[in-house]
């Protein structure tokens, strides 16, 4: 091989190295810049007008040191016809909670009507608590669950189709035919579906977790819920979409609000990325809630034992270590012993 032919390869190389890392400083730069545009700041923020006229001055969330388990309010909501700075009831409020020590990820779906004390504003549905803040919804998620609630990621209609879009749609299997329209809505939000394994897009992803017109309503939406986000959390484990992460955040970076600073985006993303899914819950589980009618006649699903919740989030997220010859699930069982003498909520 003669000098000139080796100096070729070795300019080649170089130029090779150079492309390379001049893409994935371009990669990382672009992550980097939407990572930041997540957090809304002034008057971006879709609480400015809260945090203007806030009566209860609510204390900031824990801090996450990076070894405990981290615990994210995830809240979805319907912002259609809303006046500027109004924010509306959460539609949809899961915990998504994750152990840096196990790398397993536990999902809770708190159902919208479980009736809570909101610290400063009284008893409520506790679907209300994120029109007084994110601080306030995040205090009531962790006071219902008993765990420290660090962080909040905030979006709307709009924000759940363009991820979904963004990542290429989901394979899914739809359990079964769903149909609902709505004039109120002037249509815009009618559900069409049927039965059957199918592309959803983003459109028809929404459709699949807003249906709720069935015998068992919102309980039955609860769980569709966590399974699709399962869905949509494995599509954006894969090597093709962590290419697109970029693009991907540019398309739902608008939609978007959260707490969580870059340093704990970069953290978390890292983790997520090395953790599996252990499971997921509804919240108040069927055998520890009770549907009842307020002073004011408002129907509401009310926990029939606090404590008792509280220890049955513990065993899922931290489980107790079993005794040789003990049958997974049995102390549970025994434990909530009066809770399965009490009758599921009439539909």
């Amino acid at each position: 091989m003669t000098r000139k032919t080796k100096r070729t390869i070795w300019i080649s190389l170089a130029a090779f190295v150079l492309i390379i890392g001049g893409a994935a400083a371009f990669y990382f730069g672009s992550i980097l810049n939407q990572l930041n545009g997540l957090q809304k700041e002034g008057d971006e923020s879709p609480f400015a007008g809260i945090e203007n006229v806030e009566k209860v001055s609510t204390p900031d969330p824990p801090k996450w040191e990076g070894t405990e388990t981290v615990n994210i309010l995830v809240m979805g909501v319907d912002a259609r016809g809303l006046e500027k700075g109004e924010v509306p009831r959460s539609d949809s409020m899961m915990v998504v909670s994750l152990d840096p020590l196990t790398k397993k990820i536990n999902l809770f779906s708190i159902l919208r009507d479980t009736y809570v004390d909101i610290e400063g504003y009284g008893k409520e549905r506790i679907n209300t608590a994120i029109t007084h803040g994110p601080n306030v919804a995040m205090k009531a998620a962790g006071d219902l669950l008993g765990i420290p609630v660090q962080y909040y990621v905030y979006t709307d209609f709009q924000g759940f189709i363009k991820l979904v879009d963004a990542v290429g749609g989901v394979d899914f299997d739809v359990e079964k035919d769903m149909h609902y329209t709505s004039k109120a809505d002037k249509n815009e939000y009618d559900i069409d579906l049927k039965k059957g394994y199918q592309h959803l897009d983003g459109d028809t992803a929404l459709m699949y977790v807003r249906f709720r017109h069935d015998a068992m309503s919102d309980y039955a939406r609860s769980e569709r819920q966590r399974e699709f986000l399962k869905a949509v959390a494995a599509k954006m484990q894969s090597t093709t979409t962590i290419a697109k992460l970029p693009s991907i955040l540019e398309e739902v970076n608008p939609y978007v609000d959260t707490n969580l600073t870059l340093s704990d985006m970069w953290k978390l993303g890292g983790l997520g990325y090395q953790s599996s899914m252990n499971g997921s819950e509804q919240i108040p589980p069927m055998k520890m809630l009770k549907e009842e009618r307020t002073p004011g006649g408002a129907e509401v699903l009310s926990v029939t034992n606090e404590d008792k919740l509280k220890q049955y989030i513990q065993d899922i997220i931290h489980p107790p270590a079993q005794e040789e010859g003990s049958t997974p699930g049995a102390e549970d069982k025994t434990a909530s012993g009066d809770e399965q003498d009490s009758k599921q909520p009439a539909q």
